[in-house]
């Protein structure tokens, strides 16, 4: 970091340091990535009471001794947690202290700052308000919601960051084509529904395909139970609708912007496999976390191809 602040004082920006930034900054994605996996682990493991309803503190001591293994998966979670907010922090001290004022380099990693920490406060209220194991409630139903959705966001952010920080000079941008911006909300609607159906497979496993169609359309099923049977039709509308925006994008874009549209279309077809996979597999621990890897790929694909298609129409102007 150091590095990047001397060449910033000594004169114009250089590309290089620029590109340093960049790179450190996908590599705080991935990462966060990695804790968002490990959280979808916990939730699909029935590990979120592994360290009681206290936060955060994990049953009552900075260190559990003679832990139980849901004890070591949700602290290992709260430990990686800790580890990415301190990656995020740093990243945004590393881009105001490289960057000049009115670089939105500077306002998109302080706003993945602001949606990490409250990322870590939803994270906390589902241990305090008991929302974990075997609670089916509609209100942890609507707060998965909430938590998800935050999650998108702050994933955005650090995309938006890295991308604006590969320039020396502020990118200037201009609004994406309409249906491209349009796969952005469309994607955050198929990925809360996706995240609800995961919560339902967890609480109502299911013996066989059939008898999972059976508990969903009992006259005495729960809420999670009827929204996991309606989240493959919202997926398969979705995955239409972010489907066109790639073909739109390749069509009229040039390099940058159709060979993202052409890497989001594989990821659709492969995100539209995987779920039709993990409903023949019953919903295995493993083939959840999969699914949910494609999901988050796939939006930063959509974020980075609604970059490129803005930059363009830019250009065009």
């Amino acid at each position: 970091m150091s590095r990047a602040v001397a060449e910033a004082s000594t004169g114009p920006l250089a590309p290089a340091a620029c590109r340093r930034f960049s790179h450190a900054a996908w590599g705080v994605l991935a990462y966060n990535m990695l804790v968002v996996l490990w959280g979808a682990f916990v939730r699909a493991t029935g590990s979120g009471a592994g360290c009681g309803n206290r936060w955060p503190l994990c049953n009552g001591a900075v260190v559990p001794r003679a832990p139980r293994i849901e004890t070591v998966i949700e602290f290992a979670h709260r430990a990686t947690s800790g580890l990415a907010i301190a990656s995020v922090a740093a990243l945004c001290l590393w881009a105001f202290q490289l960057f000049p004022r009115g670089h939105r380099a500077r306002l998109f990693a302080a706003l993945s700052v602001v949606f990490l920490f409250l990322e870590a406060l939803l994270g906390a209220g589902l241990v305090l308000f008991q929302y974990v194991e075997h609670n089916a409630s509609a209100g942890r139903a609507a707060y998965l919601a909430a938590h998800l959705v935050n999650t998108q966001i702050l994933l955005a952010m650090l995309v938006l960051t890295a991308w604006f920080g590969a320039d020396p000079v502020a990118r200037r941008w201009r609004s994406a084509p309409g249906l491209v911006l349009a796969g952005l909300p469309v994607s955050i609607v198929v990925a809360v529904s996706g995240a609800i159906a995961a919560l339902g497979d967890t609480l109502f496993p299911a013996a066989s395909v059939a008898s999972g169609i059976r508990q969903e359309f009992s006259s005495t099923a729960s809420v999670l139970l009827r929204l996991r049977a309606v989240h493959p039709v919202i997926a398969v509308i979705g995955g239409v609708v972010v489907l066109f925006a790639a073909v739109t994008t390749m069509r009229a874009g040039r390099a940058a912007a159709a060979r993202m549209g052409a890497i989001l279309s594989g990821l659709v077809f492969l995100q539209l496999a995987a779920g039709a996979i993990n409903i023949v597999l019953l919903a295995p621990v493993w083939m959840q976390i999969v699914h949910l890897l494609l999901a988050d790929l796939l939006w930063i694909a959509l974020i980075v191809m609604t970059l490129e298609a803005g930059r363009e129409n830019l250009l065009r102007r």
